[in-house]
């Protein structure tokens, strides 16, 4: 018996509303996927203005908080991709994203670019698997 498998938009609580036509997270199957999630506080507000491991702490906390709302959490993190805005702060990223990782170690990819949106420092995604979770009839 063929299984039909739809594309679920997630939407999370504990992270600000999605600032363009785009959604925080989407599952298909067993999959998760977020969207880049820049440090923006659940109000809204920006913290470009805050020292880097804040902005990595807060990109992570939205990043998790994504994958939350569909049922993952850090051991169901398959690859997470993280771009940091020089590659100066990389030693810095690594720091804070072992202490909020904790014994996950997913699969990473960091990319040093130019610039980030609103001025930002770092943006991180997701993909990570959702085992257990049943479709609809």
């Amino acid at each position: 018996m063929a299984s039909e498998t739809r594309v679920e938009t997630i939407v999370p609580e504990g992270i600000a509303r999605p600032g363009g036509h785009y959604s925080h997270a989407r599952r298909f199957g067993d999959l998760v996927f977020t969207s880049g999630q820049l440090p923006v506080r659940l109000d809204g507000t920006h913290t470009a203005d805050r020292p880097f491991e804040e902005q990595a702490r807060q990109a992570l906390a939205n990043m998790l908080a994504a994958l939350r709302a569909a049922g993952a959490g850090p051991d169901d993190i398959l690859k997470v991709t993280v771009y940091i805005a020089g590659v100066e702060l990389w030693p810095r990223f690594n720091a804070v994203y072992a202490d909020v990782m904790g014994d996950a170690r997913p699969a990473r990819t960091v990319v040093p670019v130019p610039e980030l949106h609103h001025g930002y420092l770092v943006e991180v995604d997701a993909i990570a698997a959702c085992p257990g979770v049943t479709e609809a009839p």
